[in-house]
């Protein structure tokens, strides 16, 4: 395979779906080979030829991820512009907190440390919405540590979840999960008097769970300029959700579609706080009011953010534009229907409960404008590929065990 040359070279930190969109959305827009630093070999980028997979030891240690960038910073000075992206919250905190020693070598798109610790943290998110009047989930704040009279103006049941992701990350307790619900008080406190436990120290949300199933569920994608202004945004409809304790929310089947009243909203609040680069929101509909309630944001791609690329909206090139050529970009709101998926056919057909939604799905088959993100025609290697179609099959086991 031939790859063109260009000024500037992707650095992407990871080893997931993530990490692969974003080389395949370079290669798709540029013809370019991107470099990805990973602390562990995963198949699909290691045997992957439009990606130079470098496996680093202890790449999960600040340290070694700085040590490691500033190597390859140097291997590159005076020949290419380096952008970098990391693929996990973790990656971008690091990324963002070293923004001094790195920017000699890189292009860091993310905004600065004070926004991101006014922003990332939940609570604080949905303050800045209550001020500028965005809906968002009734929330009760727990304090761990502290005395909580766990009383709240909405029923059960309640959805819980931690105010600080990246803190949470570390602690460890029986019947951990990334997002708990529960249909009683006291199922409610078996799980914090566990949290109080561990090592996470700061605020446990408990929120008015919101109902609807799945396709209830909205995520936003929104390119803001190195000015602050927001210029691009792409909404996808949500039909089916990870539902594996470890990651569920994660969304795995999305239709492209707009809403100009969300956006709006969305760039009330990303203009209100100064912020820069992507960003990512998770949202779901009310049926009880007909609001759409913003969840969080997200300060970087998030993992399905192939369905921005594969309706024609190339998202890497928002930042190629901006931050390397310097163009003035225009507004643009995606409207392209096209189905992302990241599990087959076969279990769309199964566990999308939303008939019109399911049929429109199937539609987008049909008429084949549909992405799966880990399969990519110029991209072909029998062993590669045996892992992502048995990633992909293995999907149906998992909704099978877990829906």
């Amino acid at each position: 395979m031939k790859f063109n040359e260009t000024e500037f070279l992707p650095v992407i930190l990871g080893a997931d779906i993530t990490a692969y969109s974003h080389a395949r959305s370079f290669h798709q827009e540029y013809g370019i080979k991107s470099l990805v630093l990973s602390m562990l070999k995963s198949e699909f980028i290691a045997r992957s030829s439009i990606i130079e997979n470098r496996v680093i030891e202890g790449l999960e240690k600040e340290e070694v991820l700085i040590d490691t960038l500033i190597k390859v910073g140097k291997e590159f000075e005076g020949k290419k512009k380096l952008i970098v992206l990391g693929c996990g919250d973790w990656y971008v905190r690091i990324l963002i907190e070293n923004k001094e020693v790195l920017k000699p070598y890189y292009i860091i798109p993310y905004i600065d440390e004070s926004l991101l610790n006014r922003i990332v943290l939940k609570d604080k998110f949905y303050a800045i919405c209550e001020e500028l009047g965005i809906p968002y989930p009734k929330t009760y704040v727990y304090n761990c540590r502290q005395e909580n009279d766990l009383k709240f103006d909405f029923p059960y049941p309640v959805i819980a979840k931690p105010a600080n992701s990246a803190l949470y990350h570390y602690a460890k307790f029986e019947g951990k999960k990334k997002v708990f619900r529960f249909q009683d008080e006291q199922s409610l406190r078996t799980m914090l008097d566990r949290l109080e436990q561990t090592s996470y120290d700061y605020k446990f949300l408990i929120q008015d769970y919101i109902p609807g199933a799945d396709t209830n569920m909205r995520v936003l994608t929104c390119y803001s300029d190195r000015n602050g202004k927001v210029r691009f945004a792409a909404l996808g409809h949500v039909l089916l959700e990870d539902h594996t304790p470890s990651a569920i929310g994660n969304h795995v089947v999305i239709i492209n579609e707009r809403n100009d009243e969300i956006v709006r909203q969305a760039t009330k609040f990303l203009e209100h706080v100064g912020y820069t680069g992507f960003s990512n929101f998770d949202i779901k509909y009310d049926p009880r009011d007909n609001t759409y309630r913003f969840f969080e944001i997200n300060v970087r791609l998030g993992r399905s953010n192939f369905y921005v690329t594969g309706s024609g909206y190339n998202t890497v090139k928002w930042i190629v534009d901006d931050l390397v050529y310097g163009k003035e970009l225009d507004y643009t709101i995606a409207d392209n229907e096209h189905l992302y998926t990241v599990v087959p056919k076969g279990v769309i057909k199964k566990y999308v409960a939303d008939k019109e939604q399911r049929e429109r799905a199937l539609r987008l088959f049909k008429e084949n404008k549909v992405s799966y993100p880990l399969i990519y025609p110029v991209d072909r290697n029998p062993v590669r590929d045996f892992y992502v179609y048995a990633a992909l099959y293995n999907q149906y086991r998992k909704f099978n065990m877990y829906f």
